[in-house]
């Protein structure tokens, strides 16, 4: 059968190609000075920022980033279309409405979409050998590694920010009340939630050898989240009757049940709909307290997934 265009592996080589003298820097020794962490020398910096570069302008020449753009979009939009800024749910009318709307679709959307994109990309460069094409340049492995992830962080979380945003500025045309002040926090939780996943699905591409195990392994994860420890294994400790700190404390280790639960504290302060359990997490936390845990904790979680990732990445043998 005659080929009708280039292969994927090609346009891939051809895209590295364009962009390799972007990456070329004048220590070719670089690498053999690389510390297992994000370098903080001017050349790591230079490293970081330029395969952030790269990384960037690869996703925005793709095609799932123009339908993941438009997702997003088109949502906040939809929104508007709508009416949702002209009715009112628990006291809350105009952008609050919307933003907390919003804010539970990207809690279904963002989680599985962070992983399974990003495990692609890094396991389909594996696969197509362009980890040592890229790494024949004097590029550090650090300065390569969190090039990637700040990149990637980058091209996720703008899409859904720009939306938010959009959606405040339009607010601002209409002379709809804009809560400044949730919209911040909100921004704050997106880009934990994004930076969780995103570390984690580093996790998972430094491990796996296959694109096939990577998305795997990365739907395993997140069908953990969302169903094992919310619903079976919270059934089982509440079968068991286990006291009401543990089963609180078990749920709150899952970020998205933390992210789900702050979005709906900037709310519902009191977190009625939580029943009993709110009392629990207010006695503990605190309002100001819980938010800012959830805050925190998501992007530690995903930190401590990308160093463990970048330290795995950093002693094994490419394929």
């Amino acid at each position: 059968m005659a080929r009708t265009g280039p292969s994927k592996n090609a346009r891939r080589a051809k895209t590295l190609t364009e962009t390799s003298e972007a990456l070329e820097v004048p220590d070719r020794h670089a690498n053999e000075a690389d510390t297992a962490g994000m370098s903080t020398s001017p050349k790591g910096r230079v490293d970081l920022l330029r395969v952030a570069r790269l990384d960037i302008s690869e996703a925005l020449r793709a095609r799932w980033f123009a339908l993941y753009s438009i997702v997003f979009g088109g949502l906040v939009a939809l929104l508007f279309v709508f009416g949702l800024t002209e009715s009112q749910i628990l006291g809350f009318l105009g952008l609050s409405r919307l933003l907390v709307t919003y804010i539970q679709i990207c809690m279904a959307i963002l989680p599985i979409f962070v992983l399974v994109t990003t495990v692609r990309s890094l396991a389909g460069d594996r696969e197509a050998g362009v980890f040592e094409y890229l790494l024949s340049l004097p590029v550090s492995l650090a300065g390569w590694f969190w090039g990637k992830m700040i990149g990637r962080f980058v091209v996720i979380f703008a899409p859904v920010f720009l939306a938010m945003a959009g959606a405040a500025g339009w607010a601002v045309f209409q002379e709809i009340p804009v809560p400044w002040s949730l919209f911040g926090f909100y921004t704050a939780l997106l880009a934990a939630l994004c930076w969780c996943f995103l570390g984690i699905a580093m996790l998972i591409s430094t491990i796996a050898r296959s694109t096939d195990v990577a998305q795997g392994a990365a739907f395993f994860v997140w069908l953990l989240m969302v169903l094992f420890l919310d619903i079976i294994l919270l059934g089982v400790i509440v079968a068991q009757q286990v006291e009401p700190q543990i089963a609180i404390s078990i749920a709150l280790a899952n970020p998205l049940q933390v992210f789900r639960t702050a979005a709906m504290m900037l709310f519902d302060p009191s977190m009625t709909l939580l029943g009993p359990s709110a009392f629990v997490i207010l006695d503990a936390f605190g309002t100001q307290g819980y938010i800012a845990y959830a805050i925190a904790y998501p992007a530690l979680l995903g930190s401590l997934g990308a160093v463990l990732g970048f330290v795995i990445f950093r002693r094994s043998d490419l394929p």
